[in-house]
């Protein structure tokens, strides 16, 4: 009880749910602009079809198997890594409207801002994960080593997703405009490109496999095949981050929170002053 009537508690309180609150505003969004929703329904079905149905006949699984079920955990990856496009848009178009500066001026938690904006995401991704699930379910992926592993990669993923919202508020606080903001979304792309998404990296150059290795994108895919009981998990002479996906997630997102988290709430004080 101490703790909570404390100055400190009192603060976690407030920051908590003022937070809640902008989860909700977030939220509220989309039914003022359903075509964000409508396109988060769609995305996923189109992923499966372009590159489960398109490229898969080029593309030979290592050790066999059946692409799709490859390519699967590959595009949970993706969905995760949108989270920073997506938070970074969100971020700068209220920076560019005035609508941080009104914030700022209201009663309220300054770091429960950014903390209603990476919430709100995390929900978005859920179901954008969910409606991607159901769309791998539909062309034949299934996870194969039980509920416990299952719910451990969906774990990670939501786990990094949230630790890569941070990466997206920070930018926008930086960018504050959502047009250089939407110009900036292609160069994120590549990351989830140059992985192990959708190709093996086994015929890459040295020096981009060595990119690729280490790409977070690349580690989370692994994890994820490797818990599902998915085709196309490394074995033999790999990177670390590839010989241990998921030690290399758990260490990206604790990193990527570390550095982002801090980061992020600072910037946000500091555009007030």
């Amino acid at each position: 009880m101490t703790a909570l009537t404390s100055p400190m508690g009192h603060r976690v309180r407030w920051t908590f749910t003022d937070g809640l609150t902008l989860v909700g505003r977030e939220l509220g969004r989309l039914r003022q602009e359903p075509g964000e929703l409508v396109a988060a329904l769609i995305f996923p079905a189109i992923m499966v079809v372009l590159f489960g149905y398109v490229f898969g006949s080029a593309i030979q699984v290592p050790g066999g198997g059946d692409y799709r079920e490859y390519l699967m955990p590959g595009l949970f990856s993706m969905v995760t890594f949108t989270a920073v496009m997506g938070v970074m848009m969100r971020v700068a178009t209220d920076a560019s409207r005035g609508v941080m500066d009104r914030f700022r001026s209201m009663p309220m938690a300054r770091s429960a801002v950014p903390f209603g904006q990476t919430g709100a995401d995390l929900l978005g991704g859920l179901l954008s994960l969910t409606i991607m699930v159901g769309a791998g379910l539909l062309v034949g992926w299934q996870p194969h080593r039980g509920l416990v592993p299952t719910a451990e990669a969906f774990l990670l993923l939501i786990v990094l997703r949230y630790a890569l919202s941070w990466v997206g508020v920070y930018v926008g606080l930086v960018v504050k405009n959502d047009q250089v903001a939407d110009q900036m979304v292609p160069l994120f792309l590549p990351f989830t490109m140059l992985s192990n998404s959708f190709v093996p990296t086994d015929g890459m150059p040295g020096w981009l496999r060595f990119l690729a290795d280490w790409n977070p994108v690349s580690a989370i895919t692994a994890a994820s095949r490797e818990l599902f009981g998915n085709p196309g998990v490394p074995s033999g002479d790999v990177a670390w981050p590839l010989a241990h996906p998921v030690a290399a997630v758990l260490l990206w997102s604790a990193a990527l929170l570390a550095v982002f988290v801090p980061l992020s709430v600072r910037t946000y004080k500091r555009r007030g002053r």
